[in-house]
């Protein structure tokens, strides 16, 4: 059970290693781009691929979808990022129970978006747990663990992706060991728990006002949804690349400043004013252009510098 890129190294590796994948549940297809034509989850697009049936139920709790699932006498379900709650009726019924690969070092950010959190964090260690699913969010015992370092150029998307192969890599040895009755389950810390929440839209647009290095960590985290996002000329700015540079505040949040060899890198060509410290822009995307470096804007945009951008 998966649906994003994140699971299709764990289905590879189930597959390569030799287990019968008997089904695999996705979710439904979603309209996308500018058609709006229903896409296939990544999971779906191999699964079908290698010829595996593919199924995709709106809901795990209705009795014939239940029925069916029963009817595919699974030893064991794997679940990576699939995107709906199981229900005890679908826990109960392999032998030897659902498991989850979870992106974080649970029991830190359970829930939707583990892996933004740690970077919004500023954790050093991004990790995956593989654990044994019961009724709660997350909260089941730990199978195996793995971790590894996040660097400062480091996205929500490529941690995710590192942590995909990692979490592929590790699958193998934890469900051969479970299986075997060589790994016993570790009860999570609940004081030590914490939660991730559904990221919005909204979460992206930028208030200058923030620290620079808070926003730098958005920009990172957000990447590449929602973005981080503000406002020029009553378009929508992405910024798509930045650092902070530890510059004493001067002018008000939201100023655009260019940035001297001296101030900032060299691939940063201008930077804003924030609440403490400057962002250093290195590229950017204007709503409906492609992304382009910070420099090649500034050619197309003479009054760029010297403007304010919006802080609410």
């Amino acid at each position: 059970m998966g649906t994003p890129e994140f699971a299709v190294p764990c289905l590879e590796h189930l597959v390569l290693n030799g287990h019968e994948v008997v089904a695999i549940y996705t979710q439904p297809d979603k309209p996308a781009g500018r058609g709006r034509a229903p896409a296939s989850s990544a999971v779906k697009k191999l699964a079908q691929a290698i010829g595996l049936p593919v199924l995709q139920p709106v809901s795990l709790k209705r009795s014939d979808v239940v029925e069916q699932l029963a009817g595919f006498h699974p030893d064991a379900i794997v679940v990576a990022a699939y995107g709906q709650i199981l229900p005890q009726q679908v826990l109960d019924i392999p032998q030897h129970g659902c498991i989850n690969i979870h992106p974080s070092l649970l029991p830190k950010y359970r829930g939707a978006s583990p892996v933004a959190a740690a970077i919004l964090a500023g954790d050093e260690f991004a990790g995956v747990s593989i654990m044994l699913m019961d009724r709660g969010l997350d909260t089941g015992p730990i199978l195996s663990r793995a971790m590894i370092s996040v660097s400062a150029q480091d996205t929500t998307e490529s941690v995710t992706a590192k942590l995909s192969q990692v979490a592929a890599r590790m699958l193998e040895d934890t469900l051969a060991g479970w299986v075997r009755g060589e790994i016993a389950p570790q009860p999570q810390n609940e004081a030590e728990a914490t939660h991730s929440l559904q990221i919005s839209k909204e979460d992206g647009e930028i208030d200058w006002r923030l620290p620079a290095i808070e926003i730098w960590r958005r920009v990172r985290a957000y990447y590449p949804w929602p973005g981080c996002y503000t406002r020029w000329q009553g378009k929508q700015l992405k910024i798509i690349e930045a650092l902070p540079l530890p510059v004493e505040k001067t002018i008000e949040a939201g100023r655009i400043v260019a940035l001297t060899p001296a101030v900032g890198k060299a691939e940063a060509a201008f930077g804003v004013q924030t609440g403490e410290g400057i962002l250093g822009v290195m590229k950017v995307q204007l709503e409906g252009k492609r992304t382009i470096s910070a420099a090649e804007f500034l050619r197309g945009q003479r009054q760029f510098i010297g403007a304010k951008l919006p802080s609410d």
